[in-house]
């Protein structure tokens, strides 16, 4: 990695998810130069103004200011929060031609910079625009991060907390595939004070259990028109294990290599997360059932990426 030795983010993208984000990072205090770039640069001049305000009670000094692709040059971690948004009644995947044109162009910009570290993708879908990041930077598949599975998971592991009384930081699971209509539970390796946790539930529950989880997001975005707090937090805890250097495991979307059967595709997994990005992709130990979900998962994720790039 080039030129990553600071704790420098830029955020392209300050609608309600980057600005959520740039405030997730603000509090926790996890970087100390954050650049704000936007079509909008008068909203994101806006939002850099506000969060300095903020910073006197903040638990470290953050420099902070609207920018421009320029300032990524230096950056450790770039996070595209940019993108057309998802509409009530509209699929993830349905975004896909439209996100990518934008991406084209985003991710040029990034690089002509001289760009050379971690570019993390959020907007959606995630982990078809992760990929096309990837082509577009030319940048090693370690250093493409798709925010991937990792706000699904938390979604199941709240789930799982309120069905066993118990605070989601103690369940340990994961939702793996794509981060949409597809996704499904690893329940072979979900576990609560070191017992399985598949066993404890019904298959019945555990199936109710995978569609709450699955539709929640639509349920957000008819009440208030898009999600963008736990995916902020679930960015952040992305930034958090790179920055400090982590060697934590987070599901995140990384490409595949063959590690799970499939190859030349982004897709939730657990990784190990460090300051080079993705040190690791886990090879997933599925039972017949969920080995058949995540191949058809897979599959769906790769018959657009074929009809984009064929």
């Amino acid at each position: 990695m080039g030129l990553t030795l600071g704790n420098k983010v830029v955020l392209i993208g300050t609608g309600s998810v980057g600005s959520s984000y740039a405030f997730a990072l603000m509090n926790q205090g996890l970087c100390d130069h954050l650049v704000l770039v936007d079509l909008d640069a008068e909203k994101a001049e806006g939002d850099a103004l506000d969060l300095e305000h903020g910073i006197v009670y903040a638990p470290s000094n953050l420099q902070v200011k609207q920018g421009t692709y320029s300032d990524c040059h230096d950056a450790a971690i770039v996070v595209i929060c940019a993108g057309a948004a998802q509409k009530p009644g509209e699929t993830r995947l349905d975004l896909v031609n439209k996100n990518v044109a934008i991406f084209e162009k985003i991710v040029g910009e990034i690089m002509k910079s001289g760009f050379d570290g971690i570019i993390i993708v959020a907007a959606n879908p995630v982990d078809i625009l992760a990929y096309a990041t990837l082509k577009f930077s030319g940048l090693h598949k370690s250093r493409v991060i798709s925010s991937g599975t990792i706000l699904d998971s938390a979604r199941l592991r709240t789930v799982l907390g309120n069905e066993f009384n118990t605070s989601p930081t103690s369940v340990h699971a994961y939702i793996i595939g794509e981060h949409g209509d597809s996704q499904l539970p690893y329940w072979s390796a979900a576990t609560l004070y070191g017992q399985q946790i598949g066993p404890m539930l019904t298959p019945q529950r555990r199936d109710e259990i995978a569609v709450e989880v699955r539709d929640v997001a639509y349920k957000i975005i008819e009440s208030k028109g898009a999600t963008f707090y736990g995916i902020a937090m679930g960015l952040a805890r992305i930034t958090k294990a790179i920055l400090k250097n982590e060697h934590v495991v987070l599901p995140v979307g990384a490409m595949q290599s063959g590690e799970n059967g499939h190859s030349d595709v982004f897709t939730g997994v657990p990784c190990l997360i460090n300051r080079q990005g993705i040190e690791k992709v886990f090879a997933l130990e599925l039972d017949d059932d969920e080995r058949q979900k995540f191949d058809a998962s897979v599959n769906t994720l790769q018959s657009i990426q074929q009809s984009i790039w064929s």
